[in-house]
């Protein structure tokens, strides 16, 4: 029979502000306190999947590479499908780091939590295809197609468990120490897209007569337009998006925390860094690093006192 695990990791979701796993975990294992399991939901299975299978370097490499215009890059846009991007570059990029890896293949014990569409039941992710089992964890309704799992289609875990603490319980681990993106977010003035500023057409463009209109004025731009820019009679689709989708983690996270609290809760502070700011890493790194050294002390007294 095998040891009990000391230390069980729940990484949480919060779509761009999940780069804060990685100043987490970098914190975690630098201090001799790397995790003994690893349970994350939606961007927490991404990062904990690929630093389980060796990956976090190349990812945070990728992340602090962002910038705006490969954000945007990376949107891949679909009309008439079940999500409003494909999600086939994202994937790609996976493929291209982790293809072929399998969870059960891990070093560590990992699971990845998702949705179950149909029924709404939390699906835990345990074995196969990790990339598979990252993009169901993610596949957040009506943004990215859901994920066909054993005939059942899977979406975004975050709306049944975004902070997968009663996961990590499961374990039996000694210390199950929570990460959670969403404290104090409702109502954050962040929450406003910030993807696509100025105005979608280039300020050095001349006016042109009416006929011309779609030679400066790309379709791609339009949408974009369409998606991230309020308007007097109105907030932007993905305004609206964006701030149901923070009151729903958000209500649902401090649910699932009280009844299944973590012995440690790390919070990174980023309700001023919007969900959809993959741009912003470096500093959203830098505030997983701070919380993780902050709760230090806890998780050391935790360790002895429950170890």
């Amino acid at each position: 029979m095998s040891a009990r695990p000391q230390i069980v990791l729940a990484l949480g979701g919060g779509v761009a502000r999940g780069w804060a796993h990685i100043g987490v975990l970098r914190t975690l294992t630098a201090e001799g306190l790397e995790p003994d399991v690893i349970c994350g939901t939606s961007i927490g299975a991404l990062i904990g999947g690929l630093h389980l299978a060796g990956k976090l370097d190349a990812i945070e490499r990728w992340a602090r590479s962002l910038n705006q215009r490969k954000v945007i890059g990376l949107m891949d846009f679909t009309f008439g499908g079940p999500g409003l991007f494909a999600g086939e570059k994202l994937a790609k990029l996976l493929e291209e780091q982790a293809g072929g890896v399998c969870i059960e293949t891990l070093p560590k014990p990992f699971v990845a939590v998702a949705t179950e569409l149909e029924t709404g039941r939390e699906v835990w992710l345990r074995d196969g295809s990790l990339i598979d089992a990252l993009r169901a964890s993610y596949a957040l309704p009506g943004v990215f197609p859901p994920v066909k799992h054993e005939g059942r289609w899977l979406v975004d875990g975050a709306l049944t468990n975004p902070c997968p603490t009663s996961v990590a319980r499961s374990f039996g681990g000694k210390v199950v120490i929570g990460v959670s993106l969403h404290t104090d977010v409702i109502g954050s003035p962040s929450d406003a897209p910030t993807l696509v500023p100025g105005p979608i057409v280039p300020e050095e463009a001349n006016p042109s007569p009416p006929s011309n209109i779609t030679r400066w004025l790309r379709p791609d731009r339009m949408i974009l337009d369409r998606l991230f820019t309020d308007r007097p009679e109105g907030p932007a689709i993905s305004s609206v998006m964006i701030g149901a989708l923070n009151i729903l983690l958000d209500r649902v996270t401090r649910a699932r925390l009280a009844g299944d609290p973590a012995d440690v809760l790390i919070a990174p502070h980023t309700s001023h860094i919007g969900l959809i700011d993959f741009h912003r890493a470096e500093e959203s790194i830098e505030l997983g690093a701070r919380a993780a050294r902050d709760a230090l002390p806890q998780i050391r007294y935790a360790l002895e006192k429950l170890g």
